[in-house]
């Protein structure tokens, strides 16, 4: 579904991504992790069209995008919940939702998927015409993936879901995206609890200053020393 071919990514003078490549199956949860500054935001980033890159390409169902604005990247299936959520505050959460569906035009089909989304979230749904600004940080997130399925993506960015959420919501949370793969779509995740990641995905890349230095089966991965020593707290 998605390869990404030794791309490079750079802000100004810095060096953000090194030839990097990995790739996503159809169905899968793939797990990007790695300390701080590792390049995992950068490379969810490069893949939605946020950040262009300097070299490479990125593949998606067999067409490039690595060339297409991010607005066109939408089009094709591939949505990205941002880091911090960047949900408007000042709009209700059905305005929100509805932005995430800003490039459909069947309003029938629009509010099936917005059902979709208070089904899968209750919580929100309770609140949807609360200020999104009003909602705790385990319902600001559950919107922002919500507002992200808004679009019907076929492959789901998702960045660092759990940060700054307790322990108990980020259960739910990770509930969430399986449920969310079970129903049919790909999710590409990064993200900084690498237990937690590793315990639900497929597959994952483990990345050091820009670079992919091992890769592998989740399971696989979950027992490595070296990765147990650096990313797992043992």
């Amino acid at each position: 579904m998605l390869k990404v071919n030794n791309i490079n990514v750079s802000y100004g003078a810095i060096h953000a991504i090194h030839d990097l490549s990995l790739e996503v199956n159809d169905g899968e949860i793939v797990t990007l992790i790695g300390a701080n500054g590792a390049g995992k935001t950068s490379t969810l980033r490069a893949i939605s069209g946020l950040t262009p890159i300097k070299s490479g390409e990125i593949i998606y169902n067999d067409k490039v995008i690595s060339t297409l604005g991010a607005h066109k990247i939408v089009a094709h299936g591939l949505s990205q919940v941002p880091e911090g959520r960047r949900i408007f505050g000042d709009q209700t959460v059905e305005e929100n939702l509805l932005l995430g569906a800003y490039l459909r035009k069947n309003k029938s089909e629009i509010k099936e998927s917005m059902e979709e989304v208070f089904n899968s979230f209750p919580r929100i749904m309770e609140r949807r015409k609360q200020l999104a600004g009003t909602l705790s940080g385990g319902e600001q997130q559950m919107l922002a993936i919500g507002r992200a399925l808004m679009a019907k993506p076929k492959l789901l960015l998702l960045d660092e879901p759990s940060m700054g959420l307790a322990p108990i919501i980020v259960e739910e949370i990770f509930e969430i995206i399986k449920k969310i793969r079970n129903s049919g779509t790909t999710i590409l995740l990064v993200e900084q609890n690498a237990n937690a990641a590793l315990q639900i995905a497929d597959r994952g890349y483990v990345l050091e200053t820009g670079s992919v230095v091992i890769e592998g089966l989740a399971k696989n991965l979950l027992n490595d020393d070296s990765v147990r020593r650096a990313y797992l707290g043992e």
